[in-house]
């Protein structure tokens, strides 16, 4: 081995404890990258391979009903390869040992042959069999979730009769790989199943026979989705069309593409983050091993070794310490990816869901840290290419120290002796002081990142379900029906108030700009669901015109004052111009709202309802859960404690885990800024600190001042890290600012104390290493001149 190599390892040695801290924040930047990146990797190779094996459509559009023939003229529609009709209706379900009714959506499927788009993965049982007018295929998860099996019997209420259906199959559909309601964030795998039933005995019961209520679209190579979906909704509308949307917008694909998006996002800007302060980390302590080893580069050189060589001597030691980092980030990253690829098994429903970690991803991490490391390099590498060795046999010139600005402001007096070399050390390093506090900073802003998401979600929810629906359960009905109904609704066993509302499908233009969302009306005042503006204010619905959302708003290119287009997609089809009277913040959704006489005016119809909102007494629930089960005219049943409590086992166990995540990565990045920095300080300055112990300085005073400058440091890292993390969770607020859900941005006092007590944790463990080794400082050795 040339003595050069041997020199390396002896180096490596002794940095050891800075290597690793190095290494460490290295390795957290590089798990994070492959922990993305190849989860997003393994779902996106299974969304393309199921979507691909399974037919998934490109068009989806729902109507009153059209005759089979019309299937011809869909085809006919320049783009369109293949044209799916079928029927689709909810019902109500009487599940097997459920006390509550379960919303159930039947969708047809044909009993001779397979669907031609968004064919079921068959996951156990058999397909339906033709002229067999009570076999169903249910959804897996919906079967789990209730304790049901093959050859199991559930009861529906199928267009005002009670029917049993046995289930004969369990299946998957690339439609629902989430599997949620509209105006839902989480599935409801237990209150929410998907059945698919023979299309003869399904267009039999709603009377069908010959026609279709909802068709889906697969478009040729290069077709315009937008060209295709404007000829589609001007064919259908007739028929009672309620506005075709592309895949985008489906509602399943919309949530698992979003995830898809924010892994990626995710995957490549948060590394950053961490490489960026390992390579200043690495900088620093390579600057320093240079600035020691002034002597022994002299003799390389005189020793016969050349420039580059000795300058890629510290260049290979920058890439060792990124080599192990980068290794071992790899491996975690890997380890940490298998487990997030399992917890999206319980939230995306798949037929098989394989972890993959893509040779592309490892190479890529791997380059990426090693990049990291040889950039760290440049200056050691510079100086040691500029140093002449006649030059480097002599020590470095010694510093220069000044009387610092805070003294000459007058607090001069008021300073102690080590207080004075604390300050003036800082300044004599303003660059490598600011960016330790950058670096550190950084560690407790990922931490608010990362705990940001549990105060946001928990305003919503609390918002959602504390504050705005004040009811228990809502209805809603097969058809809109008469004012009547509000009267059968209160003599309901265990209602004590019921409150109805009517929704009605339209079509909002504005300009160039449409969208097909439902208009509420709400009676005034209402009392069980209120309408909540961000500062959780009620807002009352005015006389006339309409209330948008903001994000309906701005998607629309409307404010207050404005006219809209409304296009009903209801009844007799009205089109009418309404003034948008008022805008309102809200998290979930694109609503639209009118109080419901306005509604009713603008139908030119009665006191019809699409729905109603109960209150109920819940020492009789299960009388009424039996009423409900046997209400012909009940489409569906929405239950708000059981939504809440599904919200709360999902949405909030995966942001738990991504907290601990965030934490480790916090402590992390905290730890080895505020390690090095302090090492590097105890290096530079052992001859200094000797020094003063020799001349008469306390144990505890040398401490003070090498460990003053590292609380300096973390007590302006700290503030600064509220706000960086302030900014980058406002950024992620904005990157999660979607049509079907927003994010707000709420900081809360404790998690500012959380991001503020790791960084101020990671100071005391890395001061109280460094305090020992400095108790255990040779005088004698750092007090020696080398000659």
């Amino acid at each position: 081995m040339r003595a050069i190599t041997r020199k390396l390892f002896r180096d490596l040695f002794h940095i050891r404890s800075q290597a690793l801290a190095i290494a460490l924040v290295i390795g957290a930047g590089v798990a994070m990258y492959v922990l993305m990146l190849s989860t997003f990797a393994s779902l996106n190779l299974t969304q393309r391979t199921y979507y691909d094996r399974y037919h998934f459509a490109d068009v989806f559009a729902s109507l009153k009903r059209a005759p089979n023939r019309i299937a011809a003229d869909i085809a006919r529609i320049p783009g369109v390869a293949i044209v799916d009709t079928r029927v689709v209706v909810d019902v109500t379900l009487d599940v097997p040992g459920v006390r509550a009714p379960v919303t159930g959506r039947l969708t047809s499927v044909p009993e001779e042959h397979r669907p031609l788009l968004d064919d079921l993965a068959l996951v156990t049982g058999r397909w339906i069999e033709p002229g067999r007018l009570d076999e169903v295929i249910a959804n897996q998860k919906f079967a789990d979730a209730n304790h049901l099996a093959v050859g199991d019997t559930i009861a529906a209420v199928i267009n005002g009769r009670r029917r049993d259906l046995r289930i004969v199959g369990l299946a998957l559909s690339p439609e629902y790989v989430y599997a949620v309601r509209p105006g839902e964030l989480v599935g409801d795998e237990s209150g929410f199943g998907i059945l698919w039933m023979g299309r003869r005995a399904l267009s039999n019961a709603f009377q069908m026979e010959g026609g279709f209520n909802d068709v889906t679209l697969s478009l040729m190579p290069g077709a315009s989705p937008e060209e295709v979906i404007g000829r589609l909704d001007r064919l259908l509308e007739p028929y009672g069309g309620l506005g075709a949307i592309p895949r985008a917008r489906q509602l399943s694909n919309f949530f698992l593409q979003s995830e898809l998006d924010s892994l990626n996002g995710i995957g490549r800007v948060v590394p950053v983050i961490f490489l960026a302060v390992a390579a200043f980390l690495l900088h620093i302590v390579l600057s320093r091993i240079v600035s020691i080893q002034r002597q022994e580069i002299a003799a390389l050189k005189a020793l016969g070794y050349g420039n580059w060589e000795v300058a890629w001597h510290y260049v290979e030691l920058s890439l060792l310490v990124g080599a192990a980092g980068s290794l071992a980030g790899v491996a975690a990253g890997a380890w940490m990816g298998r487990g997030m690829t399992q917890i999206y098994t319980q939230f995306f429903q798949f037929p098989l869901l394989e972890y993959q970690l893509p040779a592309r991803v490892v190479v890529e991490a791997l380059l990426i840290g090693g990049a990291a490391a040889a950039l760290s390099a440049l200056d050691a590498v510079r100086r040691v290419l500029q140093l002449p060795p006649a030059e480097a046999m002599r020590p470095e010139p010694p510093a220069t120290y000044r009387v610092s600005l805070l003294e000459r402001t007058g607090l001069r007096r008021w300073l102690s002796q080590p207080s004075r070399i604390v300050i003036r050390n800082i300044q004599r390093h303003p660059g490598r002081s600011l960016l330790s506090m950058i670096g550190m900073a950084f560690g407790g802003a990922i931490l608010i990142v990362g705990l940001f998401t549990i105060d946001s979600f928990g305003v919503m929810m609390n918002v959602q379900y504390n504050v705005a629906q004040l009811y228990t359960a809502m209805i809603t009905f097969v058809e809109p029906v008469s004012a009547s109904a509000a009267q059968e609704i209160e003599r309901l066993p265990g209602v004590v108030q019921a409150e109805d509302f009517r929704s009605v499908p339209v079509k909002l233009v504005a300009g160039h700009w449409s969208r097909h969302v439902a208009i509420t009306g709400l009676p005034v005042p209402s009392r069980l669901d209120r309408i909540i503006d961000a500062a959780q204010k009620v807002v009352t619905l005015p006389p006339d015109g309409l209330v948008l959302s903001h994000k309906l708003a701005s998607v629309l290119h409307v404010k207050p004052g404005d006219r809209v287009t409304v296009d009903v997609l209801e009844g007799a089809r009205p089109r009418r111009q309404v003034v948008v009277s008022a805008l309102v913040d809200e998290y979930i959704g694109m609503n639209a709202y009118m109080q419901a006489g306005a509604l009713h005016r603008l139908m030119s119809e009665g006191d019809s309802l699409s729905g109603a909102f109960l209150l109920i007494d819940p020492l009789r629930l299960n009388r009424l859960y039996a009423s409900l089960k046997a209400t012909p005219k009940v489409a569906g049943v929405t239950l708000k404690a059981a939504e809440r409590e599904n919200y709360e086992k999902t949405l909030l166990q995966s942001i738990g885990i991504t907290r601990t995540v965030t934490i480790v990565f916090a402590l992390i990045i905290a730890f080895g800024v505020v390690y090095n920095t302090a090492r590097i300080g105890l290096s530079e300055r052992a001859r200094e600190l000797g020094t003063l112990r020799v001349i008469g300085f306390s144990r505890a005073e040398v401490s003070y001042i090498l460990l003053g400058e590292l609380t300096i440091i973390t007590l302006v890292a700290v503030p600064l890290s509220l706000l960086i993390g302030y900014g980058l969770a406002a950024g992620v607020v904005h990157v999660y600012d979607t049509e079907v859900y927003r994010i707000p941005l709420i900081v809360t006092a404790r998690t500012c104390l959380e991001a503020a007590g790791t960084t101020i944790v990671a100071t005391l463990i890395s001061g109280w290493l460094v305090r020992r080794r400095l108790s255990r400082l040779d005088m004698i050795a750092v007090l020696k001149t080398r000659e």
